[in-house]
């Protein structure tokens, strides 16, 4: 039977199981095809916490390196200090991590020179159907015979000094800040990029380990901040921040422990970029962030621009429209000047910046930025999403003052409220986000798709 890697290769990464779905030779064979599809002569590779990580990390530098392929290995990093390294030494990168899944699984995110994605239709394809090709009829010897080189690059230092050259924190408060880094690659970064600030930091697992001790890493779920929240409260901080396992997307909490809507901070950080750009510039952001967004997008003088949600089609639209950041529910956050790349670590330090720019609490900070009553992301299980999204558009299409489209799933618009409903591409889900003008009317429309969605 011919070699099938459809379920290891998303849409925009490699991701699964060690070493049921992969393991050590078939990194090898990922790096080869890599430096094959980019046409690369060098590259660099990094890799998250995780026990399998150094090893399938090595393994791709060996079959790079085979193929004639110069490879820095900047070891231990976050996923956007692997973009900083690919942006700042003009590299297609390689990032060992499997983000906020659970210990035993682990991946590949891979980039272009200057962190451009590698998704599936802008070469993960082809990388798969290589590999697939060589696993069936093995793979052909090296050319050039001449192997490249392998050499270790810290760069935490200077990614951290890039980062602090892009917001201005000289003047800022003190403040107190609880972080939990979930014992994710946050551990790593955020004592180096927050030295020498007038910061309090309360660490909370800090510790690196990749089978996540105390809880997933992954601050989108409410479960896993349940900690960071009562420690917010118990010290009396003024906010707390958490980050995901590869540190790639951050969560704040203000100073009562309330969770602020990815939303909100997109809204704030968009209004500090806009200013910092002379009250002029494109924001993109994706169909399911709040109202909010192009609200103060458009108020700051910037334009709004939406997009489906997902990071290939957001970096793709930034690099399109020269869009000078971009923000997603899921609490990723890209910058122009990081080279359209996704970075908590930034979106924190403007949300720092904001706070200790000013003297009232968080709260009263985001209020102005959180302006309707969302629902949050709610999955269901169907087994026919096509039939429920029929079934959806069939109840709505035919009321006064609704409007459609179909740009992610389906949104439906009215003067009110809208709601999205998209289908998972990986598992037999629809996912709801529904938002209104007040927190009766969002629940009343909540609850009216997801009896049709649950029929």
């Amino acid at each position: 039977m011919p070699a099938d890697l459809s379920q290891l290769v998303k849409a925009y990464d490699v991701r699964g199981v060690v070493p049921d779905q992969w393991d050590e030779p078939l990194a090898e064979l990922f790096g080869a095809a890599f430096v094959q599809v980019t046409g690369a002569d060098a590259i660099v590779t990094g890799h998250d916490m995780r026990p399998s990580s150094p090893g399938l990390s090595r393994a791709f530098a060996r079959g790079a390196a085979a193929r004639g392929v110069d490879v820095t290995e900047i070891g231990l990093c976050s996923t956007d200090q692997l973009y900083y390294a690919s942006g700042a030494f003009d590299l297609p990168g390689a990032m060992f991590t499997a983000s906020h899944n659970p210990a035993r699984y682990n991946g590949i995110k891979m980039c272009r020179a200057g962190a451009a994605p590698v998704g599936q239709d802008t070469g993960l394809t082809e990388i798969r159907e290589l590999v697939e090709s060589w696993l069936d009829e093995g793979a052909p010897e090296p050319q050039p015979v001449t192997p490249g080189t392998i050499t270790r690059r810290d760069t935490l230092q200077d990614y951290a000094a890039h980062l602090l050259s892009l917001v201005d924190l000289t003047s800022i408060r003190p403040l107190k800040a609880v972080v939990d880094a979930g014992n994710g690659m946050g551990g790593h970064t955020v004592p180096t990029v927050f030295a020498g600030l007038p910061l309090t930091v309360l660490p909370m697992y800090f510790e690196l380990d990749g089978t996540f001790p105390n809880h997933e890493a992954n601050p989108l779920d409410p479960a896993n901040i349940v900690d960071l929240q009562k420690r917010v409260r118990e010290e009396n901080a003024d906010l707390g921040i958490a980050f995901d396992g590869d540190a790639d997307r951050c969560f704040v909490v203000d100073e009562n422990g309330d969770p602020v809507p990815p939303s909100a901070i997109t809204a704030l950080v968009a209004s500090r970029e806009l200013a910092r750009n002379g009250g002029s510039g494109i924001v993109i952001h994706n169909l399911i962030t709040s109202w909010s967004v192009p609200e103060v997008v458009r108020e700051q003088g910037g334009t709004p621009v939406r997009t489906r949600v997902g990071h290939s089609f957001i970096k793709a639209e930034m690099a399109r429209t020269g869009a000078i950041f971009g923000g997603e529910h899921s609490a990723h956050y890209y910058f122009k000047d990081f080279w359209n790349a996704d970075t908590g670590m930034l979106a924190a330090l403007h949300v720092l910046a904001a706070l200790g720019g000013q003297n009232g609490p968080l709260s009263t900070l985001v209020a102005q930025y959180d302006r309707y009553a969302g629902s949050g992301e709610i999955n269901s299980t169907v087994t026919d999403q096509t039939a429920r999204l029929t079934a959806i558009r069939t109840a709505y299409e035919a009321q006064e003052g609704i409007e459609l489209d179909e740009l992610d799933g389906l949104t439906v618009t009215s003067t009110n409220w809208w709601f999205n409903v998209r289908p998972s591409n990986t598992e037999p889900l629809l996912r709801l986000n529904a938002e209104a003008r007040d927190e009766a009317t969002m629940e009343k429309v909540r609850d009216e798709v997801l009896t049709i969605i649950r029929g």
